[in-house]
């Protein structure tokens, strides 16, 4: 059962937002478990402090997200890992709020490496000049501030979703949100593992030729190689089994 009073979720959320984040974190780090009971609205709101109306909201974000159910009589219960929406943007931030588990980086890095190689391949075919002229902007965002600063991480995840923009495929377009999250948050997991981490912008700048070349095996084997890179650089301080 979710217990105790609700713990401060950081800024700028609204209370019902604080409470999903909070029982959502709690199931990420497995303090909830699968199949576990949530309680009752009125006693789990009165535990943690609430008002059932905030709770209820709380549980209809949860359930949209994959984590929970809640039936009539059988109460609210924790679903299998299996249905949760890892992908959803707010599931990625909760999972690294508190240090991600590592099998997750692996996965996300996984993702982005079925994803992004054939996103560059098909970008170098379709892409305009708005599209390059995105990826120019970006990549200067990411040398003025470096991937050390909130804003050249920023732009590291506008140089990405540029990209996927630039395809022209809506559906592939459609992950970028989820893309952009887990760009954003490899990139701040791997400078918070080392005190000098290393500069990957000769990588993105050898996607960024190949595409705007229009070499379409170029900036597929640009991407592969980048987002190896990007893995290696963060097993060197976190054990990620890298093959």
């Amino acid at each position: 059962m979710v217990s105790g009073q609700l713990r401060s979720t950081g800024s700028g959320l609204r209370l019902h937002q604080s409470i999903a984040q909070d029982i959502g974190t709690r199931i990420l780090q497995k303090q909830l478990l699968p199949g576990q009971s949530l309680g009752g609205e009125v006693d789990a709101s009165e535990r943690m402090g609430v008002s059932r109306t905030a709770y209820r909201e709380a549980i209809r974000i949860l359930i949209a997200k994959g984590m929970v159910e809640s039936k009539p009589k059988a109460g609210t219960h924790v679903l299998p890992r299996r249905s949760w929406n890892l992908l959803d943007p707010d599931v990625l931030r909760w999972a690294f709020s508190d240090g991600p588990d590592l099998s997750l980086v692996v996965h996300l890095f996984e993702l982005r490496a079925v994803v992004e190689p054939e996103a560059a391949a098909l970008a170098a075919e379709r892409r305009t000049p708005a599209h390059i002229e995105a990826m120019t902007n970006a990549l200067e965002g990411m040398r003025k501030f470096g991937l050390a600063h909130a804003a050249g991480q920023a732009a590291d995840q506008e140089f990405h979703l540029a990209i996927l923009d630039a395809t022209g495929n809506d559906p592939l377009c459609t992950l970028g949100v989820s893309v952009g999250a887990a760009v954003r948050l490899t990139t701040e997991f791997k400078q918070k593992l080392s005190a000098n981490p290393r500069d990957p912008m000769r990588e993105h700048e050898a996607v960024y030729d190949a595409i705007v070349a229009g070499d379409v095996e170029a900036a597929r084997a640009a991407m592969r190689y980048l987002l190896r890179q990007a893995r290696l650089d963060t097993s060197r301080d976190a054990p990620l089994n890298v093959l």
